[in-house]
């Protein structure tokens, strides 16, 4: 499947450069009986639904050009929304001062979820202010032990 992804991925890139929007990620999953590529785009202050519609109709075209999918699917352009992934480093540096959501392969000081502030990411690790009880603690989490991570809603 990551093979999907990754042409999908080449595809999209001229596209989203010439339109000036960022790939923030790509999923290609199954979902009951149906499969289900999305494509999450962004830029410094949001994208609109046009500008995910004409990314989903220029995509549309190239896909059905090169056909690389053997079977039928849905191609779901969006936004990431406000709990946006974060996947690259880019994304780190961006978040840092930002509420974020990690999760772990393995624990770290017992935990594998934190959710905190992100106060730096330098070297390859996030630091994470966490609130543990009524006291604030400070995490360390190495980029290569997370599994998942994304920006939280604050309310």
């Amino acid at each position: 499947m990551s093979k999907v992804t990754d042409l999908v991925e080449e595809l999209a890139q001229p596209i989203l450069h010439s339109l000036q929007l960022e790939l923030v990620d790509i999923e290609y999953v199954k979902e009951g009986k149906n499969w289900f590529l999305r494509l999450f785009i962004d830029k410094e202050n949001g994208v609109d639904i046009e500008e995910c519609g004409l990314v989903s109709e220029r995509l549309s075209a190239k896909l059905d050009e090169l056909d690389p999918i053997p079977h039928n699917y849905f191609l779901e352009v969006s936004s990431p929304g406000a709990e946006r992934p974060l996947k690259k480093e880019k994304d780190f540096v961006n978040a840092i001062g930002k509420k974020v959501h990690v999760k772990t392969y393995e624990p770290i000081d017992g935990e594998k979820v934190f959710e905190g502030k992100l106060n730096d990411f330098n070297e390859g690790t996030l630091i994470i202010e966490v609130m543990v009880k009524t006291r604030v603690k400070t995490i360390e989490v190495p980029l290569d032990k997370v599994s998942k991570a994304r920006l939280a809603v604050e309310f």
